[in-house]
């Protein structure tokens, strides 16, 4: 396995820039920028890497070896010995149509030595819960599943994925690997921490929260935010919730509020709520959230690690970046000490983390969290 990357700043630069990539042949690229830059990009891919899967998509901020980056566009290379890559992407109709797009995805991946897909979706309208029960019942439980959807800065009104046919706004995109060559890890963790009373989640219909303890949610919400209320829905980044089950057991699942219903008084989160579950406000401190990488980091640290160079894929989530500020390189660097020199760090910051909990193989949307993917193949055995 090998694994190069450049970081884009100056386009007119690009051509040298990606020139580098080739020296690897590679299979797959991973790339992670502003929709300008995807735009812009993604011919000069094709054109360059003609043989080459494309998988990105735009962000809230983009990770590399470099640290944390905005408006720029990190391009990674990767080349397998032994490990096979598959592609496929849909077109998303709608947010009612996520849970077929998932289906759509599963159906288009051949299922023979499947070991992992990564997967990239739009952000604003998506219901991610969704999307991930269609893909994962099509491919079955077994098949770890990992990813993020898109970012728009924190302005949450449109986002870009870019695939094989070229960057759209209304894509699910993803790529599956092949082979008992690969060797995965992956780690989650958040940092944030609850306040305020866990409220009884009265009414709400998939990821759309209508009322809390029968009023409505937006009016409930509003009341604890305060002042912080007059910047919705980008407020919402910094007091994320907490699901909690029926009997207020941490179910370690976060959601973002995506959007707000003045005249209907909902929030609109980022993934399914449990409808008979209770909801708690969550902050942070920068402290905290670099803590909770450090969590993941160990997580997808390999046990017993193969030589040889590895890939890290880090899907954070916005809010954690605008918590943390000028503090934000801390958490990449976090992960970069735990996982060390062998692997190369891509990723983006995100609205939202498709990863399973540390430790486990059924994959959850996650919002508010670090997630980590570590790939390595192993070395060929002589003959």
């Amino acid at each position: 396995m090998q694994v190069l990357q450049t970081v884009l700043r100056d386009r007119a630069d690009m051509a040298a820039a990606l020139q580098g990539l080739s020296a690897i042949d590679p299979q797959l690229l991973l790339v992670f920028g502003s929709r300008a830059w995807l735009q812009v990009l993604e011919p000069q891919l094709a054109m360059q890497f003609g043989s080459a899967h494309r998988l990105g998509c735009s962000t809230a901020g983009e990770i590399s070896g470099e640290g944390v980056s905005v408006d720029a566009c990190v391009v990674t290379a990767v080349q397998f010995d032994r490990v096979q890559v598959q592609a496929a992407c849909t077109t998303l109709a709608g947010m009612a149509d996520s849970y077929a797009a998932g289906q759509r995805l599963a159906q288009a991946l051949p299922q023979l030595g499947l070991r992992a897909v990564l997967v990239l979706g739009q952000g604003v309208n998506i219901n991610g819960s969704a999307l991930i029960g269609g893909l994962v019942g099509g491919i079955g439980p077994d098949v770890l599943v990992t990813g993020g959807l898109a970012g728009d800065g924190a302005a949450f009104k449109e986002t870009w994925v870019l695939d094989d046919t070229g960057v759209r706004c209304d894509h699910v995109a993803c790529v599956g690997l092949y082979g008992a060559d690969l060797t995965v890890t992956h780690g989650s963790f958040g940092g944030w921490m609850p306040f305020g009373p866990a409220r009884k989640v009265t009414r709400c219909d998939n990821n759309v929260l209508f009322e809390l303890d029968g009023e409505p949610a937006l009016e409930v919400y509003k009341r604890y935010l305060g002042d912080h209320a007059k910047d919705l829905p980008a407020a919402g980044l910094l007091f994320p919730f907490a699901m909690l089950g029926g009997d207020h057991t941490e179910m370690g699942l976060i959601r973002t509020i995506l959007a707000v219903d003045e005249a209907g008084g909902s929030l609109m989160l980022a993934g399914d709520i449990d409808p008979n579950g209770y909801l708690r406000l969550m902050h942070a401190s920068t402290d905290a959230l670099v803590d909770g990488a450090e969590v993941a980091a160990l997580a997808a640290k390999m046990a017993a690690q193969p030589p040889g160079q590895g890939l890290a894929l880090l899907v954070s989530c916005v809010g954690r970046k605008l918590v943390m500020g000028g503090r934000v390189e801390e958490e990449v660097e976090a992960v970069a000490d735990v996982l060390g020199q062998s692997a190369v760090l891509t990723g983006f910051y995100s609205y939202g983390e498709i990863s399973p909990f540390s430790g486990e193989l059924s994959c959850k949307l996650h919002n508010q969290t670090m997630t980590i993917t570590h790939l390595m193949e192993n070395p060929a055995v002589p003959l």
